[in-house]
């Protein structure tokens, strides 16, 4: 769009005439789709980042245990890398017996992890409402699966709070200093989602082959890039993220750790998303989402239609759209996902 001087000032102008005349290289064409994911992923994997070569001990501390009336809540820290501790509850649903399907579940730009359980952050004993259906893993524990509520970088009780300037956007500083460091925020959190399993395959009650990962907003990008990157995620249940980069991301403002370096060029999301295939996705948009626009994602999901067909699993990919904004959706999102796990029963 031209400005009213006729000269192309704004630099969105010029970035929005390289999106329409990209073409991304490695976008799915009908290509035989094992090495085409091969090669996407292994690319993918090389843009969020460099990931520690070897893995610390996982240290593994209980805060505080206690009943609950879905069942049981513990409260742990583990390390993700040197100087990297995770905040986590551990969710376990009543009257299931082991091996339990777990989640991991993410919130996205919030005040934290404690709105998984709907308990006040400073206060975890006091109970808050939270509105949205984010309380992640209280909805985990009425449907019987057992839940793993990690606290992402950046988020609740890993804020930034050490350096001595720190901007309005706390997840604004971590992402700058990846990047000069050769990382990406994004890429550290797939990380301690990873870490999340070693930590749940540990334990010696969770099934190896039934762990999925959910997560609203920048939970749910975290959820899409790590079910994308991680071998041993069955089940991902993304929301209000899945849509076109052009669309969300490339056309209205998001913070700086939705952004992966130069990924355009060669995939779009639904690309990205693909890499999941013939494992289960249940995707959930709002259709009255700002910030992730149903027509984006509604053309996002015919592409990733196509992807799942080549692997012949368009029958184990589903799209939710729930009916306001930028939220979860957990009537419209659970039933569908609770009929995948229980194809794998």
């Amino acid at each position: 769009m031209t400005s009213e001087t006729g000269f192309n000032f704004s630099p969105s102008v010029h970035h929005r005439h390289l999106i329409d005349t990209l073409e991304p290289s490695l976008s799915y064409r009908g290509d035989d789709l094992k090495p085409w994911q091969l090669k996407l992923r292994r690319k993918v994997r090389q843009l969020v980042g460099d990931m520690p070569e070897e893995r610390v001990s996982l240290d593994v501390r209980t805060l505080w245990k206690r009943d609950h009336p879905f069942g049981s809540i513990e409260k742990i820290v583990f390390s993700a890398e040197p100087y990297a501790d995770v905040p986590a509850y551990v969710c376990l649903p009543g009257g299931v017996e082991p091996p339990y399907t777990f989640f991991i579940c993410l919130q996205g730009h919030s005040t934290g992890m404690h709105n998984s359980i709907a308990v006040d952050r400073e206060d975890n004993a006091a109970p808050i409402d939270v509105p949205g259906d984010r309380d992640f893993g209280l909805g985990c524990m009425k449907r019987g699966i057992a839940a793993l509520c990690i606290e992402q970088r950046s988020f609740g009780e890993r804020r930034e709070r050490v350096q001595q300037k720190i901007s309005s956007h706390g997840c604004h500083d971590a992402t700058m200093h990846a990047l000069m460091l050769g990382r990406t925020l994004l890429g550290e959190r797939v990380y301690d989602v990873d870490r999340g399993i070693d930590y749940l395959l540990s334990r010696g009650d969770a099934h190896p082959g039934r762990i999925g990962v959910t997560g609203n907003s920048g939970g749910g990008t975290v959820s899409l890039f790590a079910s994308a990157l991680l071998p041993r995620i069955s089940y991902a249940m993304p929301s209000c993220y899945f849509c076109t980069f052009r669309d969300s991301i490339m056309a209205i403002y998001h913070c700086a750790d939705n952004y992966v370096p130069g990924l355009l060029k060669y995939a779009e999301m639904p690309d990205v998303m693909g890499l999941f295939a013939p494992r289960p996705v249940v995707l959930v948009a709002g259709k009255d989402d700002g910030i992730f626009p149903i027509a984006g994602v509604r053309k996002a999901f015919s592409h990733l239609k196509k992807i799942y067909a080549a692997a012949c699993a368009s029958h184990r990919c589903h799209l939710v759209v729930g009916d306001g904004g930028h939220r979860f959706y957990a009537e419209d999102a659970w039933p569908k996902m609770l009929r995948e796990i229980a194809k794998d029963a």
